[in-house]
């Protein structure tokens, strides 16, 4: 296995976004995914999925005082009692579509009948490509969408070192507190590309194969973008951010996304906060517009009267030239106005564009 697909696998699971681990079978998937809880100290729960029923996951009907209600696994009760956890579902592409339907809200929601898991339970999931898979099943779309998709490849020298001097437990990442932070910034990047690439909004292959992978979709982006700032507050290597970006939308979609934020060479949105002054409206329309997103995300995050009104100033450089690039950012401004907050000078520009979207 490469250095960077466990990198990614630590990153997804310390961020509890669903990962699954596509991979020849007897390549040590299971092993580390055990691994890692054993080292983390984490409780984990391996499931096979594809010797499962659908109650297994859906809960079990039973009646209770003239309703009913659906009764949790064994499996679902321990991750409960623990607080968290990993849940390891293995084997997930020869899952029958009933188990796989059955996934859908246990991946996304953590809700395994009437039970809800804890936020801190991580959900990873193992499968072998279809040509390798025991009678398989291709993985459903909606069910694909909801994973971050790894390559688990085989390092010969890897293996070979491990079968002298043993494998190395995989490395815990530890995420620093306010991680989440990043997201205001990653998700202003992904709104900006988006804007500039809205065909890949959503863009569901036509093929089911290939709906059994990563693709792009609203959730799988916002996926994307919460991995990508669990990746940077790590500073984590570029091969990591790229295995991460790539297996929540896709591989072209991932790349061109990522060669995008390369060109862009943005200011950091709390320093122009900080001096509103000193901006200066980069050319580029796209730049134009991911600067100024990103400074209104970064208002959003902690909108105090002072950040709000350095925000309009911001905005003010670009109301007076290129409107329509600042429009998304002033919409933005004026969902989070503070209370008692009096609208500055710079917002008289987009007065006409606030009141058309009701937000006057």
């Amino acid at each position: 296995m490469s250095r960077a697909a466990l990198d990614a696998l630590g990153i997804a699971v310390a961020s509890r976004t669903p990962v699954l681990l596509w991979g020849a079978p007897g390549t040590g998937k299971s092993s580390a995914v055990q691994a890692l809880a054993r080292a983390g100290d984490q409780v984990c729960e391996v499931v096979i999925a594809s010797i499962r029923e659908p109650s297994d996951f859906a809960g079990l009907p039973i009646v209770v005082e003239g309703g009913v209600r659906f009764a949790p696994p064994s499996w679902a009760q321990n991750l409960a009692r623990a607080g968290g956890g990993v849940l390891f579902l293995d084997e997930i592409s020869t899952a029958p579509p009933a188990v796989q339907a059955a996934l859908l809200r246990v991946v996304l929601e953590r809700m395994v009948g009437d039970l809800a898991l804890a936020d801190d339970v991580a959900v990873v999931a193992a499968a072998n490509p279809p040509d390798q898979a025991a009678d398989g099943w291709d993985l459903s779309g909606p069910l694909a969408n909801r994973f971050c998709h790894l390559d688990w490849s085989v390092d010969a020298s890897a293996i070979a070192e491990g079968f002298i001097a043993g494998f190395p437990a995989p490395s815990v990442v530890r995420l620093p507190d306010g991680w989440q932070g990043w997201t205001v910034r990653t998700r202003a990047q992904v709104a900006s590309f988006l804007q500039v690439r809205p065909g890949l909004v959503s863009a569901p292959p036509i093929e089911r194969a290939a709906a059994g992978r990563a693709w792009p979709s609203p959730r799988s982006w916002e996926m994307a973008a919460r991995l990508l700032a669990a990746a940077r507050s790590v500073e984590a290597p570029a091969d990591v951010v790229a295995q991460l970006v790539v297996g929540s939308v896709g591989r072209g979609p991932g790349l061109e996304f990522l060669s995008w934020l390369l060109e862009l060479d943005l200011p950091d949105p709390e320093l122009v906060l900080a001096d509103p002054a000193s901006f200066e409206l980069p050319e580029r329309g796209d730049r134009a517009y991911a600067a100024l997103t990103a400074v209104a995300a970064a208002v959003a995050s902690n909108p105090t009267p002072e950040r709000w009104a350095a925000g309009w100033q911001v905005l003010g450089v670009a109301g007076s030239t290129a409107p329509d690039v600042a429009a998304m950012a002033a919409r933005i401004l004026a969902r989070c106005r503070p209370e008692g907050a009096s609208a500055p000078p710079e917002a008289a520009a987009f007065l006409p564009l606030l009141r058309d979207a009701g937000l006057l």
